[in-house]
């Protein structure tokens, strides 16, 4: 049974006559005759009595003329839905994003998409890097933002750096500032009490790491929080913290950055190389690279935060699961200080996942039970 031989068989139940059904669907009468006679031997039974001048409907045409207009009305409807993904009026991304990112530079980003795409609905998904890419190899990610070097070797998954973001550190503004008329270094965080996120992050273990590589514990005023938690205890004087810089700027808090290179982390955005990413995936890749393209030639990434990728580069074409991952991972310290901790491409990934020291890295840490929950998040928008 066709598609075409139903709409021919409702023309002419329609209008009662072979000839006018054929003006109708624009065929030729012979060619519609044939066709409806295919599809009563198909059925097993006729579908018209036909007599000179007078056409009418058997009980096998009653039976299906409903049934065909139901099916031929369903059938212009998936067209016309199709349509309307192809041309982004629905529709939906599922997003996964590191609870940092989430708090930095996304919200800009997904306005951006949405101010395009109204129709399009969102599903964001906020967890650690591992667990996002976890979630993206089974499917229920789209896309995701991660923090490099990924940790996983699985062929399927395809990565691109975006960008190589500065942490900085951020204190009260009705605080004193730690140091003023020099360069901030590791070094000068002993004694000063930090305020401190719960065991899971892994800022935390690159704070502790690089105070006790300078030969000193670093000093708890408060410990535990998440991030929010964190940047309001440090809001209310109770001590510093280490964020990264895109969270900071969107702060009214002094914010110094470490001496340069600093402690930096890379970013990067991850999909599945064997599937075939949506239209509205594609879209969504491309706004996020305009806005990080457009802030970087505006200036208006925070100082130590820069690109990673040529100016004719385009995530939304082309992901490259070769690309550059990321740099070794440092802290200045000053020439007579203590030696520099440094993690190769296999080592910690900051702030905000979970995870094991790679080969060849000075910090090695075994699963954390206490991982930050993972939360979901949805967009909904309609015109």
């Amino acid at each position: 049974m066709q598609l075409h031989q139903l709409a021919y068989f409702v023309a002419v139940a329609e209008t009662r006559h072979f000839t006018r059904a054929a003006q109708r669907m624009h065929v030729a009468q012979p060619s519609l005759s044939q066709q409806v006679r295919s599809l009563e031997q198909e059925l097993g039974a006729p579908l018209f009595n036909r007599a000179r001048g007078n056409i009418s409907l058997t009980a096998a045409g009653e039976t299906l003329l409903p049934l065909a207009r139901r099916i031929l009305a369903d059938t212009e409807t998936a067209r016309q839905r199709v349509h309307e993904l192809l041309d982004l009026r629905h529709g939906t991304v599922r997003l996964g994003a590191t609870p940092s990112l989430c708090t930095g530079f996304l919200p800009d980003v997904l306005r951006l998409f949405h101010q395009r795409y109204p129709g399009i609905r969102l599903l964001v998904e906020e967890g650690g890097s591992r667990d996002l890419i976890r979630d993206l190899a089974g499917g229920d990610l789209d896309l995701a933002l991660i923090i490099l070097p990924l940790q996983s070797s699985d062929p399927a998954l395809a990565t691109s750096p975006l960008i190589r973001e500065s942490l900085v550190l951020v204190t009260s503004r009705d605080e004193p500032p730690l140091v003023t008329g020099r360069p901030l270094y590791v070094a000068d965080l002993r004694d000063h009490p930090l305020v401190m996120f719960r065991r899971g992050y892994d800022l935390r273990d690159a704070t502790v790491t690089a105070c006790r590589e300078a030969g000193f514990d670093p000093t708890f005023a408060i410990e535990g929080g998440e991030m929010d938690a964190v940047l309001g205890f440090v809001a209310a004087g109770l001590g510093s913290a280490v964020i990264p810089s895109m969270v900071a700027r969107r702060l009214g808090m002094r914010v110094t950055p470490f001496s340069p290179p600093g402690l930096q982390r890379t970013i990067g955005l991850a999909r599945r190389r064997d599937v075939e990413p949506t239209r509205a995936a594609v879209e969504l890749q491309r706004a996020l690279w305009e806005y990080l393209r457009d802030a970087a030639t505006t200036g208006n990434l925070p100082d130590g935060t820069r690109l990673l990728r040529g100016p004719g580069s385009d995530p939304a074409i082309s992901l490259d699961s070769d690309a550059p991952l990321a740099a070794p991972l440092s802290l200045d310290l000053p020439d007579a200080g203590c030696p520099l901790p440094s993690v190769d491409g296999g080592g910690f990934d900051p702030l905000d996942e979970p995870s094991v020291g790679g080969p060849g890295s000075s910090v090695a840490r075994g699963p954390c039970p206490s991982a930050k929950p993972r939360r979901r998040s949805e967009i909904t928008t309609t015109r």
